[in-house]
């Protein structure tokens, strides 16, 4: 069973989602690795709450009529033919409306992740490692709400999700390939999610929304280590076929995120209201939207592409097999000599101190409450 999920290692054994009677097996709960322990212990250390304003305040206006939640320079149908049919409030909403759409797919990601570490706690036999993916299931549903609460204070409900994102997140949750949901998951898509978090920390305007993103990254830190752990612990064991196989499909998925993710088509749904069709803007766009506009958007280390690709090129899925398919749009050999700390590691320990200071407040609070009703 371990080697057709590609797992090798005990911590990482699993069962059929159905058979719950080996979940029962006296030896298994005795079985438990500690490869997970470390991660688990610091769950309370970034315990927040999405509904308490002790942690985040939703409530912070925003004026979005004559305030861009990121800068115009950031949207790239602004920087195209787009913009001459457009006035400067119409740029400023449509801005807006573009990271409607990408704050809804995030959101919709959170919700797949959720989903995918709860379908883990139905397979995983090793104690440990089900306890962690109880843990991240618990973690992604406060993303879920915090995002669900962010995008219908300012917009009122979030956008549908995008074929691409859609496809790609059933594939994951619902697969039985062990390999698939942890690579896909806990690699790529966080990988994709880590990236996306450092740019909105960075450049929004909003200050609800870069609390609530570093608060989302002090957990998401820790689901990307998940996986981390797993290629340590597997890759280097991988016959050649199994190797070819993670790696072929790992590209595939990398290459349809690449060019799909976030391009006109995936966008329609918010042209309309502007009367743009969304094969004239994507024909706009490319007029002014090169490939090597695109590989110097990858130079950026917070691009979320160029963080996928560390990650894989650093846990040793990438190979000199499909290494060209990367190459063509970043440096491997300067990828290759950078760290493998990923974008927002330093906002997402800085997030953990603050979150540590308030957690400890609270419970000297409780207690003392405790200690007075008590008399």
């Amino acid at each position: 069973m371990a080697a057709a999920q590609i797992t090798y290692d005990a911590a990482y054994d699993t069962v059929d989602r159905d058979d719950f009677p080996a979940m029962m097996a006296i030896s298994r709960y005795g079985r438990r690795s500690d490869a997970f322990d470390r991660i688990i212990s610091q769950t309370h250390d970034h315990f927040w709450d999405p509904l308490d304003p002790t942690y985040i305040d939703f409530s912070q206006p925003f004026d979005m009529a004559t305030t861009p939640i990121l800068p115009l320079e950031n949207i790239m149908e602004l920087k195209s033919a787009v913009a001459d049919r457009l006035d400067d409030r119409q740029k400023i909403q449509l801005a807006n409306d573009v990271t409607h759409w990408s704050l809804s797919s995030l959101l919709h990601g959170e919700q797949g992740a959720l989903s995918l570490s709860a379908s883990l706690c139905h397979i995983l036999l090793d104690p440990g490692a089900q306890e962690y993916a109880a843990n991240q299931a618990r973690e992604e549903a406060r993303h879920v709400a915090g995002f669900t609460k962010y995008i219908g204070v300012r917009w009122g409900a979030p956008l549908p999700v995008g074929a691409t994102v859609g496809r790609l997140l059933t594939e994951l949750v619902t697969t039985t390939e062990v390999y698939r949901k942890i690579v896909g998951m806990q690699m790529l898509v966080e990988g994709l999610a880590m990236g996306a978090f450092a740019t909105l920390n960075a450049q929004t305007n909003d200050p609800v929304l870069r609390r609530l993103v570093q608060l989302v990254m002090s957990d998401e830190a820790f689901h990307h280590r998940f996986g981390r752990i797993w290629a340590q612990r597997t890759i280097g064991k991988l016959t050649k076929e199994e190797h070819q196989r993670v790696e072929d499909w790992t590209a595939e998925v990398f290459q349809v995120l690449f060019f799909n993710l976030i391009n006109a088509e995936q966008k329609q749904i918010i042209y309309g209201k502007y009367g743009l069709h969304w094969e004239w803007v994507r024909d706009a766009v490319r007029e002014v939207f090169s490939d090597e506009d695109r590989r110097q958007q990858l130079t950026n280390s917070t691009n979320i592409f160029r963080v996928l690709i560390k990650t894989l090129l650093h846990a040793g899925i990438i190979t000199d097999r499909t290494r060209p398919l990367y190459a063509v749009w970043v440096d491997m050999k300067e990828l290759a000599s950078d760290g493998e700390e990923i974008p927002g590691a330093a906002v997402a320990e800085e997030t953990m101190i603050m979150l540590r200071e308030i957690n400890a407040k609270r419970k000297r609070i409780v207690s003392k409450d405790i200690g007075l009703a008590a008399q």
